[in-house]
């Protein structure tokens, strides 16, 4: 069973640091408890964890600030990403891992989410194609740094969607040529699909 801190840890991190919308507001210990149905102490033990991973930004007196996502840290998450997956496609086909089944089905679930009102779960289902990925390379400590990306990944995926129309359609198109390149163990083209994905979401990300 999860403790108070673990349950408002969990809940801040999943649920309101991936919304766009929580961007430049500050939360209150207060609204956090009574939404989840826990004390306050709890709640600001959890922010103090996020803090820690400069998720959030706790300011006397006001709450705990949750900065928008800044050029350089978008830069930073996109290089990091590549790093990751580049070389999680590289291992997995050199194994002979690579999880093509898993990953069409995930692409599968995400194609029929497109639509209004599902870019959160949209983009959720597109961190998991990615993960997918990662922990297919058998690097348990890589596939925890990849993990920790999450929230981050997940707050820049959705605000990619609203700032460019169609991008739900080329981001599966994206992943369909991930997915053929790893199918053929053809790392070269792998790679270069995932570069060209990323770009993509960087370059939105960028034009603001």
């Amino acid at each position: 069973m999860m403790s108070g801190r673990q349950k408002a840890y969990t809940y801040l991190k999943d649920t309101v640091l991936t919304d766009p919308g929580m961007q430049g507001e500050f939360l209150s210990e207060q609204m956090i408890a009574d939404r989840i149905g826990i004390s306050r102490t709890p709640i600001r033990e959890a922010l103090l964890l996020l803090a820690a991973e400069d998720l959030v930004s706790l300011v006397p007196k006001r709450g705990a600030y949750i900065a928008p996502l800044s050029g350089r840290e978008i830069a930073e998450l996109m290089e990091m990403r590549a790093l990751l997956e580049r070389y999680a496609a590289e291992r997995a086909i050199a194994r002979g891992a690579a999880p093509v089944a898993e990953m069409g089905r995930i692409l599968d679930e995400q194609a029929a989410l497109r639509g209004d009102g599902k870019a959160k779960e949209f983009i959720e289902a597109d961190h998991r194609f990615h993960a997918t990925l990662v922990a297919a390379a058998g690097n348990s400590l890589m596939t925890k740094q990849y993990d920790a990306l999450r929230s981050r990944q997940v707050r820049a995926g959705v605000t990619a969607l609203y700032r460019a129309d169609g991008r739900q359609e080329e981001v599966c198109v994206e992943h369909r040529r991930i997915l053929e390149a790893l199918a053929a163990e053809r790392a070269d083209l792998a790679c270069a699909a995932i570069d060209e994905h990323i770009a993509a979401t960087r370059r939105i990300l960028a034009e603001g």
